[in-house]
């Protein structure tokens, strides 16, 4: 069990650190409105995990990915969801309100919009589908608790991992500050990054 759990870990930073949609959407958020708001959205997107671990733990995720109508709609749901993010940024202003300053979105809300984007993005759960039972220690008995530790343990890795990329992101704000240009440059990663985000789920 140890050496299962370690090795999963392992396997959970490195996946955590590697530049992906969800780390670049923290790190985005880190730099535009500060590490709190990136936090927030950080723990919104972590919470998602625990749905999809029961839905996994219980067999539903199988029942779900292999239903294609079912499967499609959620797509459709979650890419639509993403252009209304990247529409609603393209819409306001451009003017960046770093740490210091009040976020643009209460903190409920971005970790509302953190867990709605992670829910809505199947491939999450494909991806726990794909990796989760590799590390089952003993596939003969209670798989449903061993899910449930692997998914806590991801949580926790990835939470801490996100957080201190927040962190990191917050640091360079005051920086930023000082560059008039800067606040149309992120507001177009942004909306960019939630582009690359509902491709990422499009793509098969």
């Amino acid at each position: 069990m140890v050496e299962a759990l370690f090795s999963f870990v392992v396997a959970t930073c490195l996946l955590a650190l590697s530049p992906g949609p969800d780390n670049m959407y923290v790190l985005t958020q880190s730099v535009v409105n500060g590490s709190r708001s990136a936090i927030a959205t950080t723990a919104g997107l972590i919470s998602g995990c625990i749905v999809h671990t029961t839905l996994l733990a219980f067999g539903f995720s199988a029942v779900i990915t292999t239903n294609p109508s079912l499967f499609i709609g959620i797509k459709v749901v979650g890419v639509l969801y993403l252009l209304y993010l990247a529409f609603a940024i393209y819409r306001s202003d451009s003017t960046l309100k770093f740490s210091g300053d009040a976020p643009k979105k209460s903190y409920f809300q971005l970790f509302k919009q953190g867990v709605l984007m992670n829910l809505l993005n199947p491939k999450v759960m494909l991806f726990f589908i794909a990796l989760f039972p590799q590390f089952l220690w003993n596939p003969e008995t209670d798989t449903v608790l061993q899910f449930y530790i692997l998914g806590i343990t991801f949580m926790v890795v990835s939470f801490v991992v996100f957080t201190t990329i927040s962190l990191l992101g917050g640091s360079v704000s005051s920086f930023l500050n000082k560059n008039k240009y800067a606040g149309v440059f992120f507001k177009w990663v942004q909306i960019f990054v939630f582009l690359a985000i509902a491709t990422f789920i499009l793509i098969p």
